[in-house]
């Protein structure tokens, strides 16, 4: 999942190739194995890992792969050890972007990340320097178009959710990051099917941008999204319906 805007409309389509859905899978066992190791190998003791665990299931992930992961996290087995790091930045259009990373070598990865940036127009910024623009959130997606809106809103707020918004063909429901399990399994309990839920970096605010900034973001996400120590990517841009539409990468 990557930025929860309309962004992520375009992950969903693309992570249908067999290629981009096994680089999925390497980052989801690497937050797999941090949960493990930082809180345990139990999901009913460790709220992370089971979070994680949703967004596991909802890539249809192998429950092989999974349970290697959690004994790679608890030492059970023998894995690599990532450190969790976020970067700031800004992109085209000083559109503010949010990276969080795990990494072996922190070295390395800043000077690709670094790298990424300056050749899309980007660049790396302060800690702090856009952060605050973005708040932490529990996310559930459905389906825009196979979900009566009206019917879900009324069911989020039974079960607990803050609000439901429109971000281009999904319709998201937010809630406080520790509700996001039980926010899920009430809508689907309502016949409501939903396509990811995790807890994410959701923006305040938006930025409109233009179409040729537009396109140039979206080369900026895809490389980004390419490298294998870059996990989430948020940003609080908003680009036009027609760019997300045409737009091939």
């Amino acid at each position: 999942m990557s930025g929860h805007s309309k962004w992520a409309t375009t992950k969903h389509k693309k992570a249908a190739i067999d290629a981009k859905r096994g680089k999925i899978f390497t980052k989801i066992i690497r937050e797999i194995s941090v949960a493990a190791r930082i809180g345990g190998g139990d999901p009913d003791a460790n709220p992370r890992l089971r979070t994680i665990l949703l967004k596991a299931k909802g890539a249809n992930m192998p429950a092989d792969n999974i349970t290697r992961a959690i004994k790679k996290g608890t030492g059970e087995l023998e894995g690599v050890t990532y450190e969790e790091v976020t970067y700031e930045a800004f992109g085209p259009g000083g559109v503010a972007i949010l990276m969080e990373i795990l990494t072996d070598n922190r070295n390395r990865t800043v000077a690709e990340i670094r790298h990424i940036l300056t050749k899309h127009n980007g660049n790396l910024g302060e800690s702090g320097s856009v952060s605050y623009l973005f708040e932490r959130r529990g996310v559930v997606t459905f389906a825009r178009g196979e979900v009566d809106e009206d019917a879900l809103m009324e069911a989020a707020l039974e079960a607990g959710a803050e609000d439901v918004v429109e971000e281009g063909e999904s319709m998201e429901v937010l809630t406080v990051p520790g509700d996001v399990e039980q926010v899920k399994e009430g809508l689907e309990a309502a016949g409501f099917t939903a396509q990811e839920a995790a807890v994410a970096m959701v923006p305040k605010t938006r930025v409109a941008v233009d179409e040729k900034t537009g396109v140039a973001l979206l080369r900026l996400f895809d490389a980004l999204d390419d490298s294998d120590d870059v996990n989430e990517v948020y940003s609080n841009e908003d680009i036009p319906d027609e760019v997300l539409a045409s737009y091939e990468g």
